[in-house]
């Protein structure tokens, strides 16, 4: 049958994406082409790969983000840092390079891995003109059209804003203005040519060139506070009425939408009521979330901060987290940054999973494993067992020397005959 994923789904038909995610997810196919057909949940598919399921009821995916700057260009490096993301268990990883050979680094990625590649068009536009000012609509839907035929997944578009809604954030009196680099270079486009943002006044193009492809639109949230002092406001409340009316074109194109929300830089109390907010006002739809940081003074241990706030947004509805690591507002991260960066967000999306869904059984099974001080099975069950193995044995003892001779587990094996 013809049509894209979202057409085949809400027609009823079978799809063997759809089965293929149902199965590994431990779910009913026809309850998950259901959540497909309502817009709930999406399916990322990349050719002859194992598409990844994204949405309610299933568990939290995350997202990890590489690629050059320009002061930064080791192409090299960038597939190093997607292997890693992906042998470390990432769902999907971006592409944000801008800097050095951008198509090719963009191949060798999709290359060298196995999972959905995502990218944000705008920043190649914007360095392939050399200035923002020069970018134009034509070039800025021609890298759409061309990162959708080179395999690209999913594509991020900054569509949720309007020139009416900048000159509110103007006025809004945050500590932070727009932090995001993609809304920056739509915003700062918009003010340059004193027009509307692009990316609403040519949206059912994208959503063509998307349908052809059956590649995924995830809408962006530029509006997304900075820092935990900057609370929802107009610009944020307008930008999320704008993408669930824009996440509603595009499934009638049959484009599967994610809607970004409730990231950056958040509140702690309010994380659950935000999450809850953007689930309510875009129908359910998958919610991709960066971070959220939950403090502002974590700089260094932002991926620590964010695993926090990642797990409270995880378990209150959100679906997808992007990763932080540990170098967020400081520099480009590096591969061993990149590796801590995935880890937390596994953390973090496996508590989520647990306060949405209850109890996990690889917890029991490592509880099991280290009652019986089975370190390798222990290792085999962590998120990252190379890490624990290499601690474990930093001290080149045969247990743990944490207790060395007087471990608890032993002392009350050894008399629970007395009770």
């Amino acid at each position: 049958m013809n049509g894209t994923l979202l057409e085949r789904a809400r027609s009823g038909a079978g799809d063997e994406a759809i089965r293929a995610v149902a199965r590994s997810e431990g779910v009913r196919p026809e309850l998950l082409r259901k959540q497909v057909a309502s817009g709930r949940a999406v399916i990322v598919q990349r050719e002859g790969k194992r598409p990844v399921g994204i949405g309610e009821g299933l568990r939290t995916k995350i997202n990890a983000n590489i690629g050059t700057s320009t002061a930064s260009i080791d192409p090299e490096e960038e597939v190093r840092k997607a292997n890693i993301a992906e042998e470390l268990g990432a769902d999907t990883i971006t592409d944000l390079s801008m800097g050095g050979p951008i198509d090719e680094i963009r191949a060798m990625i999709l290359e060298a891995t196995g999972i959905p590649l995502t990218t944000v068009p705008m920043y190649q536009a914007v360095v392939e003109a050399g200035s923002i000012k020069n970018v134009t609509v034509d070039r800025l839907i021609g890298t759409v059209r061309r990162h959708v035929r080179e395999g690209i997944s999913l594509v991020v578009v900054h569509a949720g804003f309007t020139l009416g809604m900048l000159r509110e954030l103007a006025s809004a009196g945050r500590v932070m203005g727009m932090v995001s680099r993609g809304g920056c270079f739509t915003a700062a486009w918009m003010l340059l040519h004193r027009k509307e943002n692009p990316f609403i006044s040519r949206f059912d193009d994208i959503c063509e060139i998307l349908a052809d492809n059956d590649a995924v639109l995830s809408l962006g949230n530029p509006m997304r506070s900075g820092c935990i002092h900057d609370s929802m406001d107009r610009p944020q409340e307008g930008e999320i009425a704008l993408n669930a009316a824009l996440a509603r074109r595009a499934n009638d194109h049959g484009v599967q939408v994610i809607v970004e929300g409730a990231g950056g830089h958040v509140h702690p109390a309010r994380i659950p009521e935000y999450i809850a907010h953007y689930k309510q006002k875009t129908d359910g739809r998958p919610l991709f979330v960066a971070g959220p940081l939950p403090t502002d003074i974590s700089a260094g241990y932002d991926h620590i901060a964010a695993c926090v706030g990642g797990a409270l947004a995880a378990g209150a509805g959100a679906d997808y987290l992007c990763y932080i690591t540990p170098s967020e507002h400081l520099a480009l991260p590096n591969a061993k940054q990149v590796r801590e960066g995935v880890v937390a967000c596994r953390i973090a999306a496996h508590i989520g999973d647990t306060m949405k869904y209850g109890l996990r059984e690889g917890d029991r099974m490592m509880a099991v494993q280290r009652r019986a001080r089975n370190w390798e099975e222990q290792f085999r069950l962590a998120i990252d067992g190379g890490r624990a193995r290499e601690i474990h044995r930093q001290d080149n003892t045969p247990g743990c020397s944490m207790c060395g001779n007087y471990c608890a587990l032993e002392i009350m094996e050894r008399f629970v005959h007395e009770f």
